[in-house]
């Protein structure tokens, strides 16, 4: 004798029950759709109901930074692939020290203007290990940026941000190449920015 429970037939659902919950199935399936997949993914609400839950803003701030990744990677395949002199790394780095400037001025002091939605890209040309200290500020507003540097088969991204108004640090070239910053306005208004730089690096100029 076994001791397993077998159902009656009494007890299994009919095809009318297994009709209606699939219904019911489909039908909460839709409103959890329009009232959080919806808002918490897309930032799209139709319902209302996300904003009152707190979920489209969530949502349209993941929009937000997939957008950025998007533009980010944009500006960096449509730059310009640099064309590296060739000469070697001593060479350049003795033209580095005949440029240099005196401890505690800044060599260059790059200033532009961002419209909204606007990017710019600027370069250093830099010998690998070279060093360049950099301060740059926005008025006006904030900017996002990606800090990165490239070569003829070499790219490297050294730091990213989004909606900050100020930074200052070394950049350290990992290789000979082209080093600096990309910047976008993502604001509703103008911005200025104001680049300044100096160490070694033979040239700076705007992609």
């Amino acid at each position: 004798m076994y001791n397993s429970d077998t159902p009656l037939q009494a007890e299994l659902p009919t095809s009318k029950q297994l009709v209606k919950s699939t219904i019911l199935a489909g039908i909460a399936a839709v409103v959890l759709l329009f009232t959080v997949v919806l808002p918490a993914e897309y930032g799209i609400d139709p319902t209302g109901i996300g904003s009152v839950l707190q979920l489209t803003e969530m949502g349209q701030v993941k929009q937000q930074l997939a957008d950025e990744a998007a533009a980010d990677a944009a500006g960096l395949l449509v730059a310009e692939t640099p064309n590296i002199d060739n000469v070697t790394e001593q060479a350049v780095s003795a033209t580095l020290s005949d440029t240099a400037i005196a401890s505690g001025e800044w060599r260059d002091e790059t200033p532009f203007t961002l419209t909204p939605g606007e990017g710019l890209e600027i370069k250093m040309k830099m010998a690998s290990g070279g060093k360049a200290e950099y301060s740059w500020v926005v008025t006006g507003g904030e900017v996002n940026f990606d800090t990165h540097g490239d070569a003829l088969g070499k790219a490297i991204s050294y730091e990213k941000g989004r909606e900050v108004a100020a930074d200052e640090g070394v950049l350290e070239a990992a290789f000979t190449g082209n080093h600096g910053w990309f910047w976008r306005n993502r604001g509703d208004s103008d911005v200025e920015v104001i680049l300044r730089t100096r160490g070694d690096y033979s040239s700076i100029k705007t992609m």
